[in-house]
């Protein structure tokens, strides 16, 4: 058995090692005792021995004896190789037992078991790092929310309470201008759009732990939904002197859930206009390869480090994780635009070098 074939079957390895060991003894015992029988009566017919010689003696004895003596080692041979072969699987099985136990306290030594089950202690110690990884991903993340929903909470008060504020002098400065009351409305609707932001923000966070999304296929023009989705975008885009341009070669016809791709082109400009330097230019460039469609979202902006890029589609991961930020959400629209992405079949990635920011995602552009 090769290599590889020990490593997808180490359990029919190790057992057809034990049987190989077994049948090697009872082998090895059996040329013993018929080499003892065939030596002595070599001996005894090869020279002239004298009837005292003690030697002679000895070997006339085992000449005469050898059906009996060979039937008596060879069966307590077989009894004693037979029961250590049993013995053996039951050992190597309380010593599983007695490692699995390490799975279900992570934090335990490394497992060790001997050297015949080496490709099972590695695929036990290969399952606890995971179960460690997965175990400490899963506590950063419910971190990361829990954290998040206590900023958010807090946040909540600041818009609130200047919505109250201005509202009340609203109400009882009767001697008002127009301009002042209009100033006043104009940061009460303010910081009323900014509370309803953080309230989705807190709809979008359930949703993501609760939903199971559930895609509906329909066939789409890409270029009519970046051509809108741009066209949403331009109030945006205007605020911080933005352009945007699309760039495709042809008319692509895309099989999809409309609604759901465009929330992830959505989050992905909305990323773009977040984190560019004013009066830069995002770019959208779609093309059609084979029979994948791509479409990238470049934007010129702060570089990423790379350990920051390794994380930025984790669920509740800012880029910019400072308390209050009004920048960015909840974390979740990378997250969520990956899972949406991965659900049609398709992969995104994202890479920053030089002051540029380029996301490209990758879909067939059919489903089966």
């Amino acid at each position: 058995m090769n290599n590889k074939e020990k490593r997808r079957h180490p359990y029919r390895y190790l057992s057809r090692r034990i049987f190989t060991r077994y049948i090697m003894s009872l082998l090895l015992v059996c040329l013993t005792l018929f080499g003892g029988f065939f030596l002595a009566w070599f001996m005894c017919t090869r020279y002239v021995w004298q009837e005292t010689d003690q030697l002679y003696r000895l070997l006339k004895g085992l000449e005469s004896m050898s059906p009996l003596f060979i039937a008596v080692v060879f069966s307590v041979s077989f009894l004693i190789l037979t029961w250590r072969a049993v013995r053996k699987p039951f050992t190597y099985f309380s010593e599983l037992m007695e490692a699995a136990k390490g799975l279900s306290h992570p934090t335990a030594e490394p497992i060790e078991l001997p050297e015949e089950l080496l490709e099972v202690q590695n695929e036990l110690n290969l399952a606890r790092e995971r179960a460690l990884r997965s175990i400490s991903v899963a506590k950063e993340a419910e971190q990361r929310k829990n954290d998040l929903v206590v900023y958010l909470a807090h946040d909540l008060k600041t818009p609130l309470a200047s919505v109250i504020g201005y509202l009340n002098l609203l109400r009882d400065e009767r001697e008002l201008s127009a301009e002042l009351e209009e100033k006043y409305l104009s940061i009460s609707l303010e910081k009323a759009e900014r509370l309803e932001e953080l309230i989705n923000e807190f709809f979008e966070i359930a949703r993501f732990n609760l939903s199971n999304i559930p895609l509906q296929y329909g066939t789409i023009s890409l270029n009519r939904l970046l051509e809108q989705l741009v066209f949403e975008f331009k109030p945006m885009l205007q605020e911080k002197g933005l352009d945007c341009s699309i760039r495709m070669e042809e008319e692509i016809k895309l099989s999809c859930d409309a609604d759901k791709m465009q929330r992830v082109f959505d989050n992905l400009l909305r990323n773009a206009v977040f984190y560019s330097f004013e009066n830069t230019t995002v770019h959208i460039v779609a093309r059609r390869e084979n029979d994948r469609v791509r479409i990238q979202f470049i934007n010129h902006g702060q570089t990423i480090p790379e350990e920051k890029l390794n994380r930025i589609f984790e669920q509740f991961y800012r880029l910019d994780a400072s308390r209050g930020t009004n920048r960015g959400g909840a974390g979740l629209g990378l997250a969520i635009a990956k899972e949406i992405i991965e659900l049609h079949k398709g992969s995104i990635t994202a890479e920053s070098e030089k002051e540029q920011i380029r996301f490209e995602v990758s879909l067939p552009d059919r489903m089966e």
